[in-house]
């Protein structure tokens, strides 16, 4: 009797079977192909397919249990689906097996070309990207590629703060200070192995106890975060040196000649504290000279009245609501996070983050909302025409760095660093 063989099979045919008692396996063949015969007609006949080979073994395990016999069988075919169909419902008519009484059912009828498909996307998937890793890279991304891989491998945890530096931080006398792992690795890349990062506002017990070793210079970004670290470190630890990136850029992102120059003016840690209590002094405007005028000018017997043109609108003022603790602690939590982001933070009434987006798209953001925005948190100055957008949306709180606006200009309550 001929054979067919699984690889030319396409459809599989599987079944259970159940028997009100013992039987061998050939007496489920035999009633198989007995109980089928003349059912179906001569051309969807059992023994002549599976003589044709257009049916495969048909393949029966059975097992004997407290005096019951369960198993399973299974029908390749390389039929059509329909003619697989047939064949596979004619099992379902058996119903004795010897003297027993017997059920089998068809669970599925499997396609085997879709697991074969399945098998070729699989490993075409893989011969494509073995190909595409030999594919011989240019010289330029060879080079790029080693020096990343050199650069990363040279960034260190030091101290008990693990912080990212150099790999001659101890050898050397002098040490570099700057504020995160992208500025160590773009020192590091430029030839500066002894530098050292912070991770963040907050001065590490490492740094501290560095100051007192080594020289420490102190090279910070050149915006307003950069000032705040500053301001830090020297209130902490005993500076050395001082020295900053050009205005507006971050360590990470110069080049190595804008590090050289910036390494080569730096200052003094007494004259970089002096200049930053000069420049806090700047900022409160000087009265005496008001004064001194005001005492020359001799009072008139009678006051003169006060007469205000047509045009001027009434002075309007606007009752605010002072924060509450809780609101103030997430404000200035929120804010230091954002120092030297250039990014902003968008709060409902629950102080949840709505979204997270830059600066430069903070004004259209907030038109976009009509509703539900609380409070805006971002690393900038509040300029005129973001308090108006704000005040369209009803938005309370409005916190930055600096602001432009009087605060009682608004109806939104505008907060700086200095208020936190």
């Amino acid at each position: 009797m001929g054979k067919i063989s699984p690889v030319s099979a396409k459809y599989i045919v599987e079944a259970t079977i159940d028997i009100e008692g013992v039987v061998d396996r050939p007496d489920v063949i035999g009633a198989i192909f007995g109980q089928t015969e003349g059912l179906l007609g001569s051309e969807l006949e059992l023994r002549e397919l599976q003589r044709s080979g257009r049916i495969g073994r048909i393949e029966v395990n059975v097992d004997t249990k407290s005096g019951k016999t369960a198993g399973k069988i299974i029908i390749p075919s390389s039929l059509d689906k329909a003619e697989t169909s047939i064949v596979a419902a004619a099992l379902e008519i058996i119903q004795r097996i010897g003297p027993c009484n017997a059920k089998i059912k068809v669970e599925k009828i499997e396609d085997v070309r879709i697991s074969k498909r399945k098998f070729v996307i699989e490993r075409a998937k893989e011969l494509l990207k073995n190909l595409m890793d030999g594919v011989l890279p240019d010289s330029a991304e060879l080079a790029e590629e080693v020096t990343s891989s050199v650069r990363i491998m040279e960034v260190q945890e030091y101290g008990k703060d693990r912080l990212a530096a150099g790999p001659t931080v101890d050898e050397s006398d002098e040490v570099i200070v700057v504020e995160g792992r992208a500025d160590v690795v773009n020192l590091l890349k430029h030839g500066f192995k002894n530098v050292i990062a912070m991770n963040g506002t907050h001065v590490p017990d490492t740094i501290i106890e560095l100051s007192k070793k080594k020289v420490l210079t102190a090279f910070v970004d050149g915006d307003r975060g950069g000032s705040l670290i500053l301001k830090e470190l020297l209130s902490v630890t005993d500076l050395d040196y001082v020295t900053r990136a050009p205005d507006g850029k971050e360590v990470e992102e110069i080049t190595k000649k804008e590090i050289h120059k910036a390494l080569r003016s730096r200052i003094s840690g007494e004259q970089a504290k002096g200049e930053l209590e000069r420049n806090v002094e700047s900022l409160q405007p000087d009265r005496s000279q008001y004064y001194d005028k005001a005492r020359e000018i001799k009072r008139p017997q009678q006051p003169l009245p006060i007469q205000r043109p047509k045009f001027m609108r009434p002075l309007q003022r606007f009752t605010k609501n002072k924060p509450l603790p809780e609101e103030t602690a997430k404000f200035k939590e929120m804010l230091e996070n954002l120092v030297g982001t250039r990014g902003a933070c968008i709060l409902d009434s629950k102080l949840n983050i709505l979204g997270k987006v830059p600066i430069t798209e903070l004004q259209t953001t907030i038109s976009s909302l009509t509703s539900g925005v609380y409070a805006v948190v971002f690393d900038g100055i509040i300029e005129r025409d973001l308090v108006n957008t704000a005040e369209k949306v009803n938005v309370t709180y409005l916190i930055a760095m600096e602001t432009k606006v009087p605060k009682t200009d608004t109806k939104t309550n505008i907060l700086t660093i200095s208020d936190l």
